[in-house]
């Protein structure tokens, strides 16, 4: 009996204790709730390729990079370690997910982030990680120096930038 009872609360291959429900079932009115909260699949789509495509280490440089200063292609390949023509590649597939926008000055293209949210996705992305470190960043609390930049901070250098640029 007792090995009977073991393999009924023992958790599935691979889980641990409190992964899985001990009671089969789904919850009615929770389950009408939770696919009433779904949103359009192309929705989920657009996401999951937005992360699929800060999921690449260099990317992820790329946009970091960005997040300080706008910068161009040659500046962007010194910074990462990367050639011209591969920095040139990842922006253009970043500038047609809206992650980073161009402006032309001369002889030179500028890359920036495109907006606030993406500064947001990557600050809330960092301070999670550090959070996960046992570290925290940015406003609420003491973290490595080169994660901390307030989301309120970003903003008002973004508003100023973009008066001057008009």
């Amino acid at each position: 009996m007792d090995e009977v009872q073991n393999k009924l609360t023992r958790p599935a291959l691979g889980a641990s204790y409190g992964e899985t429900c001990d009671v089969h079932g789904a919850d009615p009115l929770r389950v009408q709730r939770g696919r009433q909260a779904l949103l359009d699949d192309e929705i989920y789509l657009r996401l999951a390729e937005i992360f699929r495509t800060l999921a690449d280490s260099s990317r992820a440089r790329i946009v970091h990079s960005l997040l300080h200063q706008e910068l161009c292609t040659c500046d962007l390949a010194a910074i990462t370690g990367l050639s011209e023509p591969a920095v040139s590649q990842h922006l253009r597939i970043l500038r047609a997910l809206q992650l980073v926008k161009s402006r032309r000055e001369g002889k030179r293209v500028y890359y920036a982030l495109d907006d606030d949210h993406v500064r947001f996705l990557l600050d809330i992305s960092l301070q999670h990680l550090a959070h996960g470190d046992g570290v925290s960043s940015g406003p609420a609390g003491p973290g490595p120096a080169r994660l901390e930049r307030p989301i309120a901070a970003m903003s008002s250098a973004d508003s100023a930038r973009r008066g001057q640029e008009s």
